[in-house]
């Protein structure tokens, strides 16, 4: 009888304190300290004539192209199975350290650190991993109240968390893989300490099984309009409203999974990028914006004392405009190659995309798939910035204005992701 084997850690890779932080343009200075740690999640589940698939979550604004692949490296060697088994997705904390994956958008220069990739590998490298069977099974529940459509209070936003429950002979958690879709946001600039931000604080209360977090189709997902607050204590109530209802969902009985490994397929799509406004364009769409934002006068905050979701609106517009004005004056390629893949186990499947895709795109990618429940991943194995829909590109949202598709080519994206899943 086929055994499934699960080997899962979790590894505190925080770097020092002194590097630059990622997420926010208006970010200035380098990290002070640690808030709460950093970590990369490795969850493999094979089987002893089948390597499977290892799932390495990492507490990051992204995992570029050079990073995934050096991750891969480290994991597989750790794992002794073929780098291509490996997935590399990150949470989209907006407070880890720009030197790991350096820059992902010309709107906030940045480099690789090459000493804070080292020892990240290296951990990575050094990971034990012993395997022990184990069964598998899947929940999924409603999450309210974590985060919601940050352009509209009632836009589209899948507020569902998956949950894949990996429990020991003896009927112990062993292992949790969870996706939930909402950006990582509660910290915001003035933050100067390493964070994972809420999904740390849901893997802390789900503990002591180990937890990996994967980030769902959250372009337009964010607690925008839910959080109450911009501290720890906030972090800890988002990332215990998350963890509350997992918990409830593990309390009830699950989906049985088969016993065989999951099995992971690739392909890369090439897609072109936009033609970017010419620089003089831009620079008069950057000075429209200021003179609204300068006429709606500064950035307050409600009277719970925290910030202004219609000021935060306007204010990511401009940073939009501003991004947009340094994308005209960037050399960027004429196309891109998007890593894709595709994980299966039993009914369930993880279609994997290294973008942040808003969240009707998410919805369409379920919709079309064939496999009862499918469950859609950004941030991984790569990144390639947004992927909007058409009433963003209409409005010239932020994410639209600093998008590298235009909308044919978000179709096509869509369009050939939905096939290659179905083949």
């Amino acid at each position: 009888m086929t055994e499934l084997l699960l080997a899962a850690t979790s590894l505190d890779v925080t770097p020092p304190p002194g590097h630059r932080l990622d997420g926010y343009a208006a970010r200035l200075g380098v990290s002070t300290g640690t808030a709460d740690p950093l970590r990369a999640t490795l969850i493999w589940l094979s089987t002893e004539d089948d390597p499977g698939v290892l799932w390495l979550t990492l507490d990051a604004i992204a995992a570029g192209s050079a990073l995934s692949h050096e991750l891969a490296l480290a994991a597989g060697a750790a794992a002794g199975i073929p780098p291509s088994h490996v997935v590399v997705s990150a949470s989209h904390t907006h407070s880890g350290p720009s030197g790991w994956t350096g820059e992902i958008h010309p709107v906030i220069p940045a480099a690789r650190e090459r000493d804070l990739v080292d020892a990240l590998v290296s951990s990575v490298r050094s990971a034990q991993l012993e395997r022990q069977p184990v069964t598998a099974s899947w929940r999924s529940v409603e999450v309210i109240g974590v985060g919601t459509n940050r352009h509209r209070r009632n836009g589209p936003h899948d507020n569902t968390a998956g949950i894949l429950a990996l429990h020991s002979r003896s009927g112990s958690l062993e292992a949790v893989l969870l996706d939930f879709a909402c950006h990582p946001t509660t910290y915001g600039p003035e933050n100067m300490q390493y964070s994972a931000d809420w999904p740390g604080a849901a893997r802390a209360a789900l503990a002591p099984a180990v937890v990996g977090f994967l980030q769902g189709a959250a372009g337009d997902v964010s607690p925008r309009f839910t959080r109450q607050g911009r501290g720890a204590g906030e972090v800890t109530r988002l990332g215990g409203l998350l963890a509350s209802r997992v918990r409830e969902a593990l309390a009830a009985p699950g989906l049985e999974l088969p016993q065989s490994a999951p099995v992971i397929r690739r392909t890369t799509l090439t897609l072109p990028v936009r033609n970017i406004p010419p620089a003089d364009e831009s620079e008069k769409l950057v000075s429209a914006v200021e003179k609204v934002v300068t006429a709606s006068g500064p950035r307050g905050t409600t009277e719970a004392g925290i910030d202004d979701p219609s000021g935060r609106i306007s204010q990511t517009r401009l940073d939009g405009a501003r991004g947009q004005a340094l994308m005209a004056a960037a050399t960027l390629p004429p196309a891109l190659d998007l890593p894709v893949s595709a994980v299966t186990m039993g009914d369930v499947c993880w279609i994997n995309l290294p973008v942040e895709l808003f969240a009707v795109h998410g919805a369409c990618l379920q919709h079309d798939s064939t496999h009862p429940i499918t469950r859609v991943i950004g941030y991984t194995d790569g990144y390639y910035g947004y992927v909007v829909d058409p009433s963003a590109a209409e409005a010239g949202t932020y994410e639209a204005l600093i998008t590298f598709f235009d909308q044919p080519t978000t179709n096509k994206l869509l369009t050939d992701t939905a096939t290659f899943v179905n083949m």
